[in-house]
């Protein structure tokens, strides 16, 4: 079913986008469509209250965040059937863009009710037109794991990829991120950090990931506030690695040492990243250890 069509039936979601930042990138459809809610369904209601608020608005508004939307959707379809009209906000920019929604949107359409969306503000999309890098092709990856390892093992499988790639990082992070970039992209990849986008202190640094580190050291800003980070893809053919120096070295130390270590050692010397590696020989090997 086409989004904003129906079956029919009375209710319908409305997907609104709100300010990233700058209350008055809020379009004129986002209030009247805040306006004539029957509820507003917030990622933290506390936000979207300040928000009405500013607005000169007021609305019944239900939380539906990551840890309870699953719960939310039979009241939810329910007021659905009973007609009325609700809105998805999250606390700022495009719902469902790294934030929550997508299981609602999908049992509304599901159960044949209308879903439209107003569209706005999105800090990948604006973090894309100010980093001064390719925009014709690009893929956003949201928040990569906070845990060192498996942020690491993440970056190996992106290495390679040729589109310009968007994600989103948290301040005391930013740094561990960047020299995870340096270690798995290169220190000469070209790469934007963007903080707090459309806000008075809006501020863009570009340069090199080796450049970019020294920034963060020198600048006490440079880790505060909402950081977006686009980062230039892998130019063709680089970061490919020796591939068919890699299948021999596979074949020998697979059966010396257990995966893990065998795909780190393969990977630092050919080139190849050790996530792509590891999952060759998990293939090759289900049951094998992974130690």
């Amino acid at each position: 079913m086409a989004a904003g069509s129906g079956s029919g039936r009375g209710g319908r979601i409305d997907v609104v986008s709100t300010p990233i930042g700058n209350l008055a990138d809020l379009a004129p459809r986002a209030r009247e469509t805040l306006a004539a809610a029957d509820l507003v369904a917030a990622e933290d209601t506390r936000h979207t209250a300040a928000l009405l608020s500013a607005l000169g608005l007021s609305r019944p508004l239900v939380s539906l965040h990551d840890h309870n939307e699953r719960h939310r959707i039979e009241p939810l379809l329910a007021r659905l059937a009973a007609g009325e009209r609700i809105v998805l906000v999250s606390d700022a920019g495009t719902p469902l863009v790294s934030d929550p929604g997508h299981v609602l949107i999908r049992a509304a359409v599901e159960a044949g009710y209308a879903v439209s969306a107003v569209p706005g503000p999105s800090a990948v999309l604006t973090a894309l037109t100010l980093a001064g890098l390719p925009t014709d092709r690009f893929c956003f990856e949201g928040f990569l794991p906070a845990r060192g390892g498996a942020r690491r093992e993440r970056l190996e499988a992106l290495a390679r990829e040729p589109r310009t790639l968007v994600l989103f990082e948290a301040p005391h992070r930013i740094d561990a991120l960047l020299q995870d970039l340096v270690a798995t992209f290169g220190p000469d990849r070209r790469a934007a950090v963007a903080r707090e986008l459309t806000k008075a202190y809006e501020t863009v640094y570009r340069g090199t990931l080796a450049r970019l580190v020294e920034i963060g050291a020198e600048d006490a800003n440079f880790a505060r506030g909402e950081i977006t980070v686009v980062i230039e893809g892998a130019p063709p053919g680089e970061g490919e690695g020796d591939e068919a120096l890699a299948r021999k070295l596979l074949a020998v130390l697979r059966r010396e040492l257990p995966p893990a270590r065998a795909a780190a050692i393969t990977a630092q010397l050919s080139g190849v990243p050790r996530a792509v590696l590891y999952e060759r020989l998990r293939a090759d090997s289900p049951d094998a250890d992974a130690n």
